[in-house]
């Protein structure tokens, strides 16, 4: 597998690069001559029919996929080689509603070596509403996990995902599950974070309604990239019908 290669110069601005990124598994080819360049404070959309690689793309920038090319990151002043902290939020987890586990007990167990079942110390409470508070979050503290609506949910996990503060924000589908009014409100949200802290976002997405108002970029993926630019070029592009129309609209 080839890591992140660090030093390559974006001018003043941070930046992740994607260059001829090839998944192979067995005989089957997933991915080939991938090439993105995405900046800090960009929103990006990998859009693409079902097993498009979408999902593999992710998998080889978090290190969970072998892959062929090179993925490198860079930012000004950036001395040191070490990788770029990443943000994960994955596809619709589910919760059983019944489960005791409650938003802070959550947290406790994955920023905490302390022992759920011993209850939130002081400390990490406010850690946690800390966390929350970047979010608009704070009101979810003490809820059960498993009783959360989809952008509850979402708001929670992005909470998480968001400590300590990435460089890079990753999400497959957060749009996924979530009633209408609430992808309003965490698309907002995701485009308030982005400019407060200046973190490159790179989503997985089927919703292709709010990428106009959302997103500076768009990626249509087929096993390599076909079209990427500002989302009017993509969406209104020769490649998009060729490859919705081919596939029936399937997404």
């Amino acid at each position: 597998m080839r890591n992140f290669r660090h030093g390559q110069s974006c001018d003043s601005s941070c930046c992740l690069r994607i260059q001829d990124l090839s998944v192979k598994i067995g005989s089957d080819v997933i991915l080939r001559d991938v090439n993105l360049h995405i900046h800090c404070g960009q929103l990006v959309a990998l859009i693409g029919p079902n097993g498009a690689g979408k999902s593999t793309l992710i998998k080889a920038i978090l290190g969970q996929q072998d892959f062929d090319g090179v993925i490198s990151f860079s930012a000004p002043g950036m001395r040191h080689r070490k990788p770029p902290r990443i943000g994960y939020v994955p596809q619709s987890p589910s919760f059983d509603p019944g489960d005791p586990l409650s938003v802070a007990d959550l947290f406790s167990c994955c920023l905490s070596r302390r022992p759920a079942f011993l209850g939130l110390s002081a400390a990490m409470r406010d850690k946690t509403l800390e966390c929350l508070e970047r979010v608009h979050g704070e009101d979810l503290l003490g809820k059960r996990v498993g009783t959360l609506s989809g952008g509850e949910l979402q708001r929670v996990l992005l909470a998480l995902a968001l400590e300590p503060l990435p460089n890079i924000l990753i999400l497959d589908e957060p749009l996924s599950g979530v009633d209408v009014e609430g992808q309003a409100g965490l698309m907002d949200m995701l485009d308030e974070i982005r400019k407060r802290y200046d973190l490159s976002i790179l989503m997985i997405t089927h919703d292709f309604g709010m990428l106009s108002t959302y997103a500076d970029e768009v990626a249509l993926i087929d096993h390599t990239v076909l079209k990427s630019g500002a989302p009017s070029e993509v969406l209104d592009s020769e490649e998009f019908c060729t490859v919705f129309h081919r596939k029936g609209g399937a997404l």
